[in-house]
């Protein structure tokens, strides 16, 4: 994404009720990871996000128990290294999001054809919403992706 792109993303995040961004640290930025509260019953307000939930994720939803995570943003050597390690970086920021939050599911929405990315999130544990496979959506080439907390 451009940095213009994320920035403006970013800004609009921030004025969900409810946002949060956790940074990880030590004599630089190491990584973050933020996102929101979807509002029990309302997940249609949410960037669009009731165009891809599946059925199986709505009563998740309609309970106020569903956290969109925007993003997870850490070197790249973290995507490749250790991804399926429970101390990996990024799961951990993605789980202490979910556990800060009291969320049942955790779910982003993913570009089909950004590979790297999908590829990623699965190493961290982030599963197809609906079955093995990103499934094409009438609607736009964006998926679901969930991870239990």
């Amino acid at each position: 994404m451009a940095r213009g792109a994320f920035l403006r993303q970013l800004a609009a995040d921030v004025r969900r009720p409810g946002f949060s961004l956790l940074i990880a640290e030590s004599t630089v930025l190491a990584g973050c990871a933020y996102g929101y509260p979807v509002p029990g019953g309302a997940a249609g307000g949410v960037r669009g996000l009731d165009a891809y939930l599946p059925r199986s994720v709505l009563p998740v939803a309609a309970s106020g128990r569903l956290f969109l995570v925007s993003g997870i943003i850490v070197p790249a050597r973290v995507r490749r290294q250790n991804a399926d390690r429970a101390w990996n970086l990024a799961r951990r920021l993605q789980r202490r999001l979910l556990t800060e939050h009291d969320a049942a599911l955790g779910v982003t929405l993913v570009d089909r054809t950004d590979v790297a990315t999908v590829h990623a999130l699965r190493s961290w544990g982030w599963r197809y919403a609906e079955g093995d496979t990103l499934q094409a959506s009438l609607l736009g080439s964006y998926g679901v992706l969930v991870l239990e907390s």
